[in-house]
């Protein structure tokens, strides 16, 4: 019962945002008590503790294998966004903001396993780079690791890139395309440059 509690919580958060969803919603969506779930969560802070680490095991499980893979390092960086913002839903809710606005302690312990995560991967992936000659031998890998994590971080702040003007979606792509043009080689953008008109193909396919 504890993961059908948990499961369904992480659905409504993302769905609804961490505010707006109450102990009561989630016993009326499971068709139990609220009494249930308090003998498995003591308060809803506990809920919410344990939903991001459900998300944080899933996404850390994806992100690892995705890597595991060693494709081209440019691919991996769009295969790692199209698998987060999957499982995130888009965060139509913005419910990293929203953690981080009323439950502080919970997104600044989850904000330190993200970047322990994603530190090594971020590094190996400009290595690789690197190595294949599409990212620039001469960047400095450390320094460009710690801004792309942190910058990650700042396009989710909705004080500063509100919604309502940008989609999170959007922001993903416009963002891994300034990183990108930022460290990449003749090649690296030659590259990428076919990579958006393969999108560009499909999307104008499917409408």
């Amino acid at each position: 019962m504890r993961e059908k509690i948990i499961v369904k919580s992480v659905d409504l958060f993302l769905t609804l945002g961490f505010k707006s969803v109450t102990m009561d919603d989630i016993a009326q969506n499971l068709g139990c008590s609220k009494k249930t779930i308090y003998q498995h969560f003591e308060n809803k802070t506990k809920l919410v503790e344990a939903t991001t680490n459900y998300m944080f095991d899933i996404i850390s499980k994806g992100i690892d294998h995705i890597c595991a893979l060693e494709k081209n390092p440019i691919d991996e960086i769009f295969d790692i966004k199209h698998f987060v913002m999957d499982h995130l839903k888009n965060e139509k809710s913005s419910p990293q903001y929203q953690l981080q606005k009323y439950y502080p302690k919970i997104f600044e312990a989850l904000k330190r396993k993200q970047f322990e995560v994603m530190y090594g991967c971020v590094k190996e992936n400009l290595r690789r780079g690197i190595a294949q000659g599409i990212f620039r031998e001469d960047i400095n890998t450390e320094f460009i690791t710690r801004l792309y994590l942190n910058c990650v971080l700042a396009i989710k702040d909705n004080d500063l890139f509100p919604l309502t003007y940008f989609s999170m979606n959007e922001l993903m792509e416009n963002y891994l395309e300034y990183h990108l043009h930022g460290i990449c080689t003749v090649d690296g953008l030659e590259y990428l440059s076919e990579l958006n008109h393969t999108a560009s193909r499909q999307i104008n396919q499917q409408s």
